[in-house]
């Protein structure tokens, strides 16, 4: 088309400026920066800092996600562990006397993730103050732990509580209670990130009210690292004497702190220290999602689910081929992530979390996964723990094994109750209908059943438990749709299957 009085506009190629998805790109992350200002234009005052510092955060992994392109792993790149990156729990050395130990406990610092909320269990406020044990809740148990530590070696191990926006008052309001007791109780927050419209690619929030809204998100607990060092407390712990940390969640009532780890840690003069160690375990057909080990551009990495191409997910999940999973039980060594952190060289792979509020509108959450840290760090390994020390509580089914005499406790730890034949916990499968709420699963059990012997146990429907009951081998109970069971007190069930008109067959 002509130009009256000058010559035809030139035809912009995208071939010579890049492709039309890359200029898109480019200009969401400009449309960000604009719209960062604006929000930073509303900061309370006194919030300046904090939510400077999780934009920067935000801006970066934002960056860093829009900008990327193609697969972020080479499948065919993936090598087997070596034999020297995962060590055999059974072969380290334990501390040679109680000295050792007190002087190895003096490094330490026990960091616990306290993001989460109790809302899958049917629970308002942090899930760690959900009752799991004698009335006792996550956090009771923890601070028994530490202070039954800090008692035995005379020491000082602090407990620290990364917090979330979500869970930080509720948190610091249980805290009070512990005034007395022999542990140092710290706390901070993880960052708080906006939300990002699916369809706009621009952050959900119109002001930085410091609101904990639908607008806001915690980016999970690979967060860890530079809340960490932007709350002081790295620093501080550092200028104490402290070396290492453990990290782990605060509902894995498994992650004690171990002596050995800690020990192989350390280091001495024949072995140099690694500055991260991961505890991996055997993996089992219920952990085939989780996160494993691999050698990958010859360092170790944690391979998630989410990295795996769809024609290799059936592989990933393989017993054979992958045999151990990620229990995010870390030690890590405290200047190493100071040193990693300043230089801005973590860069965890990122987790792009869809959801869709209750206004019917489609966000994404960026987030990023402790663990996936590991390659950053100088002689990482992972070592392969136990099962006893990843003893998670996700849901009521995982609830009913800790309550139940399949354990004892002592001093806020759980352990394996000697009366047990074998040392695996049984398979416990609870109907989401009618026991996946905290509330309702406590008012079915009218005490919780006799589980020494129980191999498995699969239970639908509206199905109540009277006292003394006993469970063992293998149980099926099913309720159908208006049928009521009610297992009546000291009824010993084994290898049977209860169906809705109470006939009892074995099983």
């Amino acid at each position: 088309m002509a130009v009256p009085g000058g010559k035809p506009p030139l035809r912009r190629k995208l071939s010579d400026v890049g492709s039309f998805k890359e200029l898109s790109k480019r200009d969401a992350i400009a449309s960000l920066a604009m719209e960062i200002r604006k929000l930073m234009a509303t900061v309370q005052a006194g919030m300046e800092t904090e939510f400077r510092d999780n934009f920067d955060g935000f801006s970066r992994l934002f960056s860093r996600w829009i900008l990327s392109s193609g697969p972020a792993l080479e499948w065919s790149s993936i090598k087997p562990l070596p034999g020297s990156a995962v060590k055999n729990y059974d072969e380290l050395v334990k501390p040679i006397d109680d000295q050792l130990a007190q002087n190895i406990l003096s490094k330490l610092v026990v960091v616990k993730l306290n993001g989460g909320l109790g809302t899958s269990m049917g629970c308002t406020g942090p899930k760690s103050l959900i009752s799991v044990r004698n009335d006792l809740t996550f956090l009771d148990l923890n601070v028994q732990q530490i202070e039954s530590l800090n008692v035995k070696y005379n020491v000082d191990v602090p407990l620290v509580l990364m917090n979330s926006f979500n869970t930080d008052e509720d948190s610091a309001k249980a805290l009070r209670k512990y005034a007395g007791f022999r542990v140092n109780i710290h706390s901070f927050n993880q960052s708080r990130y906006p939300r990002i419209n699916k369809e706009t690619l621009m952050p959900m929030t119109t002001s930085c009210t410091g609101d904990a809204d639908d607008s806001w998100y915690p980016p999970g607990h690979g967060d860890f690292y530079e809340s960490f060092v932007l709350s002081g407390l790295l620093d501080q712990f550092i200028e104490q004497g402290k070396t290492y940390c453990f990290v782990s969640n605060i509902d894995n009532l498994g992650a004690t702190v171990d002596l050995n780890i800690l020990n192989l840690l350390v280091g001495n003069e024949q072995q140099e220290s690694p500055e991260y160690v991961m505890e991996v375990t055997d993996k089992t057909r219920a952990d085939v999602k989780g996160g494993t080990l691999c050698w990958y551009e010859d360092k170790l990495k944690l391979l998630e689910i989410a990295q795996v191409p769809k024609e290799h997910v059936d592989e990933f999940k393989s017993v054979n081929k992958f045999k151990i999973f990620n229990t995010n039980n870390l030690w890590i060594n405290l200047e190493a992530i100071s040193r990693n952190v300043k230089a801005k060289t973590l860069q965890m792979e990122i987790i792009v979390n869809h959801k869709t509020l209750d206004n019917g509108v489609n966000v994404i959450q960026l987030e990023t996964a402790a663990g996936t840290a590991i390659k950053n760090f100088e002689g990482s390994i992972g070592v392969n723990v136990p099962r006893s020390r990843f003893l998670p509580v996700k849901k009521t089914s995982d609830l009913l094994i800790v309550m139940s005499n399949l354990y004892k406790m002592h001093n806020g730890t759980l352990k394996m109750s000697p009366d047990r034949a074998f040392p695996s916990v049984p398979l416990v499968k609870l109907g989401d209908n009618h026991f996946a709420k905290v509330r309702e699963f406590l008012g079915r059990f009218a005490s919780v059943p006799d589980m020494i012997e129980l191999d498995h146990l699969t239970v639908s429907g509206d199905v109540t438990f009277g006292k003394g009951v006993a469970l063992k081998g293998t149980v099926i109970i099913i309720a159908n749709h208006g049928d009521r069971i009610d297992i009546p007190p000291g009824a010993i069930l084994e290898n049977k299957i209860v169906s809705g008109n109470l006939r009892i067959m074995d099983h």
